[in-house]
Order: C-alpha cells, then structure tokens, then sequence
C-alpha cells in the first residue's frame, strides 16, 4: 500500500490540480523572466520552482517562449480591462482621450511594467521574437483602440484624422515616451501632480494638431 501511495505521488498530478499547476508555473515565471531576464531563465529554474517534472512543463507549454507569451498575456489580463474600461462611458473624444492617458500612464509606470520593458531592452537583440509579442499583445492592442476612437471622432466631425493607427500611434507616444524614460533612470522621474499635468498637456496638444472644433466654453 505504501508503494502505491509513492507511486500515484510520482505520477502525473491529478486533473484538479491542473489548472493550479498552471498558474504556479506562470506566477514562477513571471518572477524569474522579470527578475534574472529571458535567456538566464531556463525551463529547468522553473519546474525547480515549482516543483514539478520537465515533462509535466512540456504538457502545458510548449517551450520557453511560449511559456513567454503566456506570462506577457497574464499579465496583460491584469492590465487591459482597465484601459478598457475607459472606452466604454460615453463622453466627448477629449474626455475620453484624458481618461486613456491618464491609464496608460498608471498602467506603464507600475513596477512590473517596467521590469518588463527592461527585460525587452536588454533581450531584444538576442531575442527579437519577444518584443513582437509583447507588441502583439500589448501596445498593438491599445493603439487599436485609440485609433478606432479617432475615427469614430472624424466620422462624427469633432476631429480630423486621416490615419488614425499613425495618429493613435503618435499619442501613445507622446503620452508614454518621456515618463517612461524618465521611470527608468533616464531623469528624475515625475511626480504625481507632473504626470497629471503632462496628461493633460499631451492631450491639448493631441487635439490640437487633429483640428479638434471646440463648443463654446
């Protein structure tokens, strides 16, 4: 009997346990991947971590950047729902503009976001092929957005945009391009109140070269 019980312990672990094996290995990775970086991570490190066989990792993923790609979506299933949330109540395109800065900003500067965008920068040589997934992922995804936003403004007549992925493109840009740089070592990073200010500055500036028509105030 006791030989069982060892035997069944050694096995593959039982289907309820699945989907928390799952995300034990993900949650590992994430740590790993954003802590020591891609190439120093191995699938070794990781079922180590977790404490499972190699086989039982290769049953769910497929091989390392898979297992990447898996991370990137995880934690942009943390992420997009809140950028998302600011499309969905009606309201003037500046209004809406605002409220998408202001979330990319908080989203961008939060610590794990820029643990990510640091693996990116030191791994994108040797491996390319995980910036164009967390493009794919990410930033693809929230211009998609903004630039379906910008041509619903330019087909209601409050702006005029006449590449809306150039422009949606743009704004992310000048939202992000300089407070990141700044989060990452590149400057004194802003403050609470400046990041609110450049939000809002980008905004204005934005609009104003799509030809925004302003009501009267």
């Amino acid at each position: 009997m006791i030989e069982r019980a060892s035997k069944r312990r050694g096995g593959r672990p039982p289907r309820a346990e699945a989907p928390q094996i799952t995300e034990k290995i993900l949650a590992a990775a994430m740590d790993l991947f954003l802590t020591h970086g891609f190439g120093a991570t191995s699938v070794e490190a990781v079922a180590a971590r977790v404490h499972i066989s190699k086989r039982t990792f290769y049953h769910r993923f497929r091989d390392k950047p898979a297992l990447f790609r898996a991370v990137v979506e995880r934690l942009l299933q943390r992420w997009l729902p809140q950028f998302d949330a600011e499309f969905q109540e009606p309201a003037p395109v500046e209004a809406v503009l605002a409220r998408s800065a202001r979330r990319m900003l908080a989203v961008a500067l939060q610590p794990d976001a820029l643990a990510l965008r640091r693996l990116l920068l030191t791994e994108a040589e040797r491996f390319p092929e995980l910036v164009e997934i967390a493009i794919a992922q990410g930033a693809a995804k929230g211009i998609e957005r903004i630039a379906a936003l910008l041509a619903q403004a330019t087909r209601d007549g409050a702006l005029h945009v006449a590449d809306p992925v150039f422009a949606a493109t743009q704004f992310q840009e000048m939202v992000l391009g300089v407070p990141l740089r700044r989060a990452m070592g590149f400057g004194t990073p802003l403050g609470e109140a400046e990041l609110e200010r450049w939000a809002e500055h980008s905004v204005a500036l934005f609009l104003h070269g799509c030809g925004a028509r302003r009501g009267p105030p």
